[in-house]
């Protein structure tokens, strides 16, 4: 629907062309998961019946195999073609094994709410939660909830489906969810979430209830102590509670602070008492803040250096920023950075300074294997996994050669210009399924699928190109190319055929 003819429309109209997008969305779902479906039917034959010059032999190595996607009684899938599905979606290959999963689920577990999505009656997303909650289920399991679901998918909000959902998945089999109840139990952890533009992050804890009252009474000492600075005056509670938390990080010198503020009695040890609760007796101080007396004369001999965890922090900078050019750095597994912010992150540390690896230096070598310092080259010049529409950024990827590596060939086959990092899926769907790669102008890389998908990948993402522009780009026209390089440069994108 045209823009200019939306804003004709009157408040009933406006509210029936809503209800139109939801039926032409749904339809369009259902037509991508049919295709879906399809992609999973074609692969699912057994890659050791594919003819090949010696049947005989076994598959080398890291060849594509049947894998089950989804729970007990949907079909095998070969697992390399994920990858290829996965470029056709526009996402990464684990979304693609994702929605496989999905829905075989649905077509072989679920048929009455598959029916109901056919018809229409539900969005997507509600069925495939449905299906991926109940995949661990066995296939009688799945028919109960398939059962109690379909009525209710088409007519009830998803919030409630979703809590029908829950109950007959404990309801199948009670006895497998009182021991993910336990195992649950067992699964203590501390993650964080992704750097914000900021520079922030959310620490996320689960641990024993003591513990965390613990952790909250330290915190919540170290923030009463800070409060008495001069510098943090006007500072709210809560970001001094923030700041309090991050000397956890820093137990040497949180040692020293607790040991210089507490006034709590030394501990008679010829007198021991039973240990008492603090969220009981509020009045009873937190284990973490009595000490004995002659704790604090003892800790001032230790150097807290020395006790400060030791870690490597990888700063990029372009070289604007080395002549007084306002820059920004990208800091490994923070994200971007002020300059202001990295001396921040510096504050109170010993700093090595590594020496400036200069990426100018093309080196490379004659051998198969990636030496360290031309894998750590690699990396800093492309520091996520270059497959399409691969979202990874790590350091712990495969290296690939862009074109295969020949024992007899030309020297320097490994270097900075011949390889790029890959995730170990694509790695070996690259290696196995006769995808073909070219190195473009501009440090891009051309790739064509098994079967005739063409993406170009670089430092910008995952481009959409058709296959007479992939000949262009890589063939013997300047002009040409450089028309191709300017509509990938612009996001031009072109419709697929």
């Amino acid at each position: 629907m045209a823009i200019d003819l939306v804003t004709e429309l009157d408040p009933g109209q406006t509210l029936r062309g809503l209800e139109l997008m939801v039926v032409r969305r749904r339809a369009v779902e259902v037509d991508e998961l049919m295709l879906v479906a399809r992609w999973c039917e074609l692969q699912s034959t057994d890659p050791r019946d594919d003819p090949r010059p010696h049947p005989e032999r076994p598959l080398p190595p890291g060849s594509d195999r049947l894998v089950r996607l989804g729970g007990v009684g949907t079909p095998s899938v070969r697992e390399l073609t994920l990858a290829e599905l996965g470029i056709a979606r526009g996402v990464h290959v684990l979304s693609a094994r994702a929605v496989a999963a999905d829905v075989l689920d649905l077509r072989f577990r679920l048929p009455r709410v598959w029916e109901v999505f056919l018809g229409g009656g539900c969005d997507a997303w509600v069925a495939r939660k449905v299906a991926s909650m109940s995949r661990k289920l066995s296939p009688e399991g799945a028919a109960l909830v398939d059962a109690a679901i379909a009525p209710v998918i088409g007519s009830e909000a998803p919030g409630r489906v979703l809590t029908i959902a829950e109950a007959k998945v404990v309801e199948a089999d009670v006895a497998a969810h009182e021991e993910a109840v336990t195992a649950e139990k067992r699964r203590r952890y501390v993650s964080l979430t992704r750097t914000d533009e900021h520079g922030l992050r959310t620490v996320i804890a689960r641990i024993g209830a003591g513990d965390a009252a613990y952790v909250d009474a330290v915190v919540t000492r170290v923030a009463d102590i800070l409060a008495t600075r001069p510098e943090h005056t006007d500072t709210t509670r809560d970001v001094l509670r923030a700041l309090a938390f991050g000397w956890l990080a820093r137990p040497a010198e949180l040692l020293t602070l607790l040991l210089e503020h507490t006034d709590a009695p030394a501990e008679d040890p010829a007198e021991p008492e039973e240990p008492a609760d603090p969220e009981e007796d509020p009045g009873v101080p937190a284990r973490a803040l009595a000490f004995p007396a002659d704790l604090l004369p003892a800790l001032r001999a230790v150097d807290p250096k020395q006790l400060r965890p030791k870690t490597v922090l990888y700063v990029h900078l372009h070289e604007a920023a080395l002549t007084g050019t306002p820059a920004v750095a990208r800091v490994e597994g923070i994200g971007p950075h002020t300059l202001t912010q990295v001396k921040d992150l510096l504050t109170d540390t010993d700093v090595v300074v590594k020496p400036v690896i200069d990426l100018t230096d093309r080196v490379s070598v004659n051998c198969y294997e990636h030496p360290t310092r031309i894998a750590e080259r690699v990396h800093l010049e492309q520091p996520g996994d270059t497959f399409p529409h691969a979202r990874t950024i790590s350091r712990n990827l495969d290296l690939d050669h862009r074109r295969a590596y020949r024992a007899q060939g030309p020297p320097g086959q490994t270097g900075l210009d011949t390889s790029q990092p890959l995730g170990r899926t694509a790695h070996r769907a690259k290696t196995h399924l006769g995808y073909q790669v070219t190195p473009v102008p501009g440090g891009g890389t051309l790739w064509r699928t098994p079967h005739g998908l063409v993406r170009v990948t670089d430092r910008r993402g995952t481009h959409w190109i058709t296959a007479s522009d992939a000949a262009a780009l890589t063939g013997p026209d300047p002009l040409q190319r450089v028309l191709v390089q300017l509509m990938i440069e612009h996001r031009v994108r072109p419709l697929p055929h």
